[in-house]
């Protein structure tokens, strides 16, 4: 197992060091000056390249490279031109919402999905089956920012039953725990309603293919309570695919918080993305990329290793 460990870590810093690279690349390829906001009309043109001297801006590319990987092992992503603040202390503070986000929706749609996957695979060819399919097709084709537009329209401006936008009320409030659960809903209903088919789809597929295997019928066989069966024994196995797409569909996830924190003006890293982008804000793109990156080969990683747990044949491999 810790030879297994070793080498997933292996290939997650070699992934790493390749999105880095390519991280690094795209954005010396984006058009347009990134000291464009930084740097005043009323400098001269010899302040202004002295200013871009300091950044190193003027230095041959494959410099600016190496000079980039040194201050990245100092964890110094540089300065962002449009905050005038370091980029680390700008995601410090972004994270903790983007997280907050990424967690209630992420244990949300597995809370929700595996049961319904199960109960479906339990009751294949039923009327509710047949409805779960037929909404699970339909999640999957759902076009991000127009479901996002869609539940703010119904139930912010319609109804008025959950807040525009923001994280929580701008003036404070004296229960902020509960304000800040009220913003979230539409922003985690977005994420979840996306994601929720595919886990749905895989739980459903893993267990049928898992409660025709001969183990299940020796267990029926010998009167094995069948909640235990299912739920104690198939359930196990069956969670090999839906966990493995969970991992995969992290990925997707994080872009999808990045659209769905834009609409709903949710303070997360995403919205901050699309902030710099507009900016041109180099340093804060290339350290909002990278943390995206890291972020994704981490949960990659738990979930290669919980795959593992859950199936020792893997690990053997």
């Amino acid at each position: 197992m810790l030879r297994y460990i070793v080498l997933r870590i292996l290939k997650g810093v070699v992934t790493f060091l390749a999105a880095v690279t390519i991280t690094f690349l795209i954005i010396r390829l984006l058009p347009g000056d990134p000291t464009t906001a930084f740097i005043s009309d009323s400098l001269t043109p010899e302040d202004a390249e002295a200013i871009k001297v300091s950044f190193g801006l003027d230095k041959p590319i494959h410099t600016q490279y190496f000079l980039f990987l040194k201050n990245l092992l100092k964890l110094d992503l540089g300065y962002s031109f449009f905050y005038k603040d370091t980029v680390v202390s700008i995601l410090g503070n972004r994270l903790w919402w983007t997280m907050l986000l990424m967690v209630s929706s992420l244990g949300l749609t597995l809370l929700i999905g595996i049961p319904l996957g199960v109960y479906a695979a339990k009751h294949k060819g039923k009327f509710l089956d047949q409805l779960i399919n037929v909404l699970v097709t339909i999640g999957i084709s759902i076009f991000v920012p127009l479901l996002a537009f869609a539940l703010l329209y119904l139930f912010s401006y319609k109804l008025r039953l959950t807040p525009v936008g923001g994280a929580y009320t701008p003036g404070g409030s004296s229960f902020f725990v509960l304000d800040v659960l009220k913003h979230l809903i539409l922003p985690c209903a977005t994420l979840v309603i996306l994601y929720l088919a595919s886990i749905v789809l895989y739980t459903r597929n893993s267990m049928l293919d898992v409660l025709k295997e001969d183990y299940i019928r020796t267990a029926r066989a010998k009167g094995v309570n069948d909640r235990l069966t299912t739920w104690g024994h198939a359930l196990r196995n069956a969670m090999i695919p839906t966990v493995t797409v969970t991992g995969l569909m992290l990925g997707k996830m994080v872009a999808g918080a990045v659209l769905t924190e834009t609409v709903f003006s949710w303070p997360g890293v995403g919205t901050m993305i699309y902030d710099a982008v507009q900016k041109q804000d180099y340093p804060l793109l290339q350290g909002a990329f990278l943390l995206l990156a890291f972020s994704v080969i981490v949960m990659t990683l738990i979930t290669d290793l919980i795959v593992a747990w859950l199936d020792p044949r893997i690990k053997l491999q």
